[in-house]
């Protein structure tokens, strides 16, 4: 087995660049640093790093142990903010992340929920694209990630659950012409869009509704990956959008926009969540997602 103590150390020589940073970090003498680097590499066999001028240069063996070590400083930490948070009466630490659509689909009714039943809570919401999600999940940034899912199968070490399914609509601008009944995607060729830039399931799910209706991608099209400036543009000209309803419910209860059923999307747009398989849900996650999966 791995002694955790060299882990840790192996952890602080990738964060400083050198033995002689993580020397310094650790307020250690830089022998020791070096001995317990070369232990550890004697254990795995495997050479972790290149020494050069510069620094450290990490081999793919040490790419992949640091993926684990910066895992164990990450538990390590949650473990110390776990235990400070119940000595403190405090719900959490809990540590999120999500697309824009996906965050606010799920959470700000379930955090006013948990805000009625905690006295204090200790929560972390990161926005963030779908490329950069499974990352921060491995390396134990976030432990939940707030995603569009039933697009494709996850990664093996991750898991994928289900949450919530939420109708596609034709957004439009409060004073846009088109009447609210509802319209076929080959009625909005010669619309004016704003769609999605990022190549995540969000960006997939609508280029399959176009598909589905045998028709391109339009041609004039604002490309913006901000939700609240999309909404905007919307808001504020005649260009028209695609969203999942819940995701414009605010600007739609306030009368800036309307929603127009769109004749192809019978498909609801998924939403849940993905964890590492390997690790276990917190108390305050598995709250959160229970009461999700209460009311979807």
């Amino acid at each position: 087995m791995i002694d955790p103590r060299a882990l840790r150390m192996f952890h602080e020589v990738c964060s400083a660049g050198s033995i002689s940073g993580a020397a310094r970090m650790l307020n250690i003498a830089q022998p020791s640093v070096s001995a317990a680097m070369a232990a550890l590499e004697a254990r795995l066999g495997a050479v972790l790093f290149e020494r050069t001028r510069s620094g450290v240069v990490l081999t793919p063996a040490g790419e992949a142990l640091r993926t684990r070590a910066q895992m164990l400083d990450h538990l390590l930490r949650d473990a110390e903010d776990d235990v400070a948070a119940a000595r403190n009466g405090h719900a959490g630490p809990l540590r999120v992340g999500g697309t824009p659509g996906a965050l606010v689909s799920l959470l700000p009714a379930a955090i006013a929920r948990l805000d009625r039943e905690f006295p204090q809570l200790t929560l972390t919401v990161l926005e963030r694209p779908d490329r950069d999600l499974a990352g921060m999940l491995r390396g134990g940034d976030i432990e939940l990630a707030f995603v569009t899912t039933a697009i494709e199968e996850p990664p093996a070490d991750l898991a994928e659950r289900t949450l919530s399914r939420d109708p596609f609509a034709l957004i439009v601008g409060a004073a846009h012409p088109l009447p609210d009944a509802p319209i076929s995607l080959r009625q909005t060729q010669s619309l004016r869009w704003v769609l999605p830039e990022a190549q995540g399931g969000f960006r997939r799910q609508l280029d399959a509704l176009f598909l589905s209706a045998g028709v391109g991608i339009p041609r004039d099209v604002v490309r913006c990956d901000s939700l609240l400036t999309t909404k905007a543009i919307v808001r504020d000209g005649q260009r028209v959008t695609i969203l999942p309803i819940r995701v414009a419910a605010s600007e739609l209860a306030a009368g800036n926009l309307r929603a127009i059923p769109i004749a192809e999307a019978a498909a609801d747009r998924s939403v849940g969540v993905r964890w590492l398989r390997a690790r276990g849900h917190s108390p305050l996650a598995t709250r959160l997602l229970e009461w999700i999966e209460r009311h979807p």
